[in-house]
């Protein structure tokens, strides 16, 4: 079992930047993926970004450019920093650990940006 603590969602002009962390505990082990999606409003839920334990590491286009994931292994946490935020980046987004085969989300974090 895996549990993921998410942190740093909040609300911010465009233009703005924004980190989320997210924690996880339990049966981590050192194979796995970790990363963020995100749920718009009337929206399906959508890929942001992962990045592997090997640092294979994707990004959706909408947020190429704009966003950085990051990993500290040592401490089972994966960051997502955003800078130039837009008003189409509001959602609620979800910390996603994928580790022998199964899916872990977190309990999600709103981000909400102005324009």
């Amino acid at each position: 079992q895996v549990q993921l603590v998410e942190s740093g969602g909040g609300f911010v002009q465009a233009g703005g930047s924004l980190t989320l962390s997210c924690t996880a505990s339990g049966s981590i082990f050192s194979n796995n993926v970790m990363g963020w999606y995100r749920q718009a409003p009337g929206k399906e839920r959508e890929l942001v970004s992962y990045r592997s334990s090997g640092d294979r590491t994707v990004y959706a286009d909408s947020v190429k450019g704009r966003f950085t994931i990051s990993r500290d292994n040592a401490k089972n946490t994966v960051y997502l920093q955003m800078t130039s935020l837009k008003p189409e980046d509001t959602a609620v987004y979800y910390c996603n650990v994928y580790v022998n085969s199964y899916n872990y989300w977190g309990q999600g974090t709103q981000v909400t940006v102005s324009s």
